[in-house]
């Protein structure tokens, strides 16, 4: 393993990890950092109220590793998207008195192989403007192709900044709903800085995203929600209800999705992303479904972001 402040060359990097409730996950997270054949300047998990014995399991290896550091948010009752960022946010702040050039979020619930991190530094190492960046993730037997899914986008489970990049975007914005990770990659863009999903690494994410309280149709018609929320075009959204609908729950997937969508249109739900950013986010969707219409459909493809 090779620590950061050891070469002068390399771009130092720290991890910031919000867990609420993680026992049977976060071990398995641990054990990848501590395989990392680059560590990191300082690993900050944030316990979000959690009950269940994940501390002990943080302080437990916290013990042999000085690099590894347990942060405390109270106990709530309330379960959103608002409350991680808050998280993310307690551990944010005990950074700032160090020296790094990368900062990342990261979820409890993920492994992946030894070299993921020092494969993710050297290519911000090799390109400066790149801002934000990451891998794609395997769950449960899917995993993306990116004929629908951008590469630009960076799955939320695990991204890493440039601190510039982090810094010029005000941070996540604590949104109830979700979609942290897609205001943060669309305001990164709208600023120039380049964002990148390299498919050559995966991590594996361990428990289904979205959920952890809610059955698959209850989150599909939440995730239509989230889509209007965040700007996404009603044809973009037609298309993505469509293809749901050959996955499963089969029909009802899509259908719920769809719901949820065009309900929030109908009620014209409040969209904590700027305009601006949602004309961005359109003509890109709009460009990607146009090429994409002009090319026989094959295969399996994941339409998000």
């Amino acid at each position: 393993m090779t620590s950061p402040s050891c070469v002068s060359s390399t771009l130092r990097y720290v991890i910031v990890t919000p867990a609420r409730n993680e026992a049977g996950n976060i071990e398995r997270a641990i054990q990848s950092m501590i395989a990392q054949t680059l560590l990191p300047t300082k690993w900050i998990i944030v316990s979000d109220g959690s009950t269940d014995g994940t501390d002990d399991i943080i302080l437990r290896y916290a013990a042999s590793h000085p690099w590894i550091e347990l942060a405390r948010c109270p106990e709530r009752t309330e379960r959103h998207f608002a409350a991680k960022v808050n998280a993310f946010n307690t551990g944010y702040a005990r950074l700032k008195d160090l020296g790094y050039e990368l900062v990342g979020s990261m979820d409890a619930d993920i492994s992946f192989e030894s070299d993921h991190f020092e494969f993710l530094v050297k290519k911000f190492s090799e390109e400066p403007k790149l801002g934000l960046a990451g891998t794609p993730f395997k769950e449960e037997g899917m995993e993306y192709d990116f004929r629908f899914s951008s590469v630009e986008h960076v799955s939320g489970a695990l991204q890493l900044f440039r601190r510039e990049c982090f810094e010029s975007i005000g941070g996540y914005v604590p949104v109830k709903g979700g979609g942290i990770d897609v205001i943060a990659v669309w305001s990164a863009r709208a600023r120039g800085w380049k964002t990148r999903t390299f498919t050559e690494k995966f991590y594996r994410h361990h428990r289904k995203m979205g959920t952890a309280k809610d059955g698959m149709v209850k989150v599909k018609f939440k995730d239509g929600q989230k889509d209007y929320a965040l700007g996404g075009h009603p044809l973009w959204e037609v298309f993505r209800v469509l293809y749901q609908m050959t996955k499963k729950p089969l029909i009802v997937g899509g259908c719920a999705l769809g719901l949820g969508y065009f309900l929030s249109a109908i009620r014209r739900v409040e969209r904590p992303m700027a305009p601006e950013l949602v004309r961005y986010r359109r003509a890109d969707q709009m460009q990607r479904l146009k090429s994409r219409l002009c090319r026989p459909f094959s295969g399996r493809a994941a339409v998000n972001a």
